[in-house]
């Protein structure tokens, strides 16, 4: 088996994805394991490249390939799940859908879909709320991200995660947005003094495979690769919801455990104001769903009402 992906030996996510590796091995399964970045492939190319074949599964960070189908970026539009069990329901509901399209226009299936975890700001500028994004350039990795930092007065630019550090050092973007376990391994800190930890999305992530490969598996193979990747969607749930308090409270100059892989850090810490999560509710549903369906509409006919009658049920939100 193929398999590309993102997650390195020091971020958070790894020992799972790790342990899963070493399942399918003793399964069986002969894996071949490649990273992004020591390939040199960009993370947007990710399903594009398990469609064709050249990989048997590969991580997929769900908003940066919508660009090949709006459609999947339904599963986390920004400011409609913005806590890990809303998520959850979130993803529940509309995993069926996201895989029946996935199948149909990808030739792909997702094995296992998860969350990076709360999606906060982290800036190397003065920041006490949303008002002060006003004219900032800011890291962006979904259309929908976008659309909320337009609305908010600022300039949304484009990085896949690789590119963020060198970015925000040499001031191409002021700020980004990531998961505070990500942005502490990333070493984000370095480069930036405040955190907001205002959380807009969980960046779904999804283990996807390639059908025509999942699909000539023996029965007693597919029972294994499912088992297994059951297992680990369930841990990385697990580390999504558990280890952002920990990331968090190590970049903010708090309690930070010895000998793990967070590294201390003294950022300014910035209350998130009531005002401001209602600013993010609001533009979510004035601004980012209503532009989203339209793109999604344009290509996959139909899939308002699924959204509706999937994450929508789910959280108690409609699109006209």
């Amino acid at each position: 088996m193929r398999l590309i992906t993102q997650n390195q030996e020091q971020r958070a996510q790894y020992p799972a994805e790790a342990e899963a590796v070493a399942a399918l091995a003793e399964a069986g399964f002969d894996v071949s394991r490649s990273e992004y970045q020591a390939v040199g492939i960009d993370l947007a190319d990710g399903l594009r490249l398990l469609s064709t074949g050249a990989f048997d599964m590969a991580t997929i960070q769900v908003g940066s390939v919508a660009k090949d189908d709006p459609f999947l970026e339904g599963i986390d539009l920004i400011g409609v799940s913005t806590n890990m069990d809303d998520l959850k329901s979130a993803v529940d509901a509309f995993r069926d859908a996201f895989n029946a399209r996935l199948e149909e226009k990808f030739g792909v299936t997702a094995a296992a879909i998860w969350p990076f975890g709360p999606q906060v700001f982290l800036c190397g500028a003065e920041m006490s709320s949303l008002d002060d994004l006003d004219g900032m350039k800011v890291r962006s990795f979904t259309a929908s991200m976008s659309t909320l930092l337009e609305n908010l007065g600022a300039t949304p630019v484009t990085l896949s995660f690789p590119e963020v550090y060198p970015a925000l050092q040499r001031g191409v973007a002021t700020c980004g947005v990531t998961s505070p376990t990500s942005s502490n391994t990333g070493k984000w800190p370095e480069v930036t003094t405040h955190l907001y930890p205002l959380s807009v999305s969980g960046s779904v992530q999804a283990h996807m495979v390639n059908l025509d490969w999942l699909n000539g598996l023996s029965e007693d193979a597919r029972a294994a690769f499912e088992e297994t990747m059951a297992a680990m969607e369930a841990e990385l749930w697990d580390v999504a919801i558990n280890t952002n308090g920990t990331a968090q409270s190590c970049s903010t100059g708090g309690e930070c455990p010895e000998g793990g892989i967070y590294t201390s850090y003294d950022m300014t810490l910035v209350p998130v104001s009531d005002d401001d999560k209602a600013r993010v509710a609001e533009i979510s549903v004035s601004a980012v769903l209503p532009e989203w369906a339209e793109k999604c509409e344009a290509s996959y006919p139909g899939c308002k009402q699924i959204w509706n009658d999937t994450v929508g049920a789910a959280r108690g939100l409609s699109i006209d």
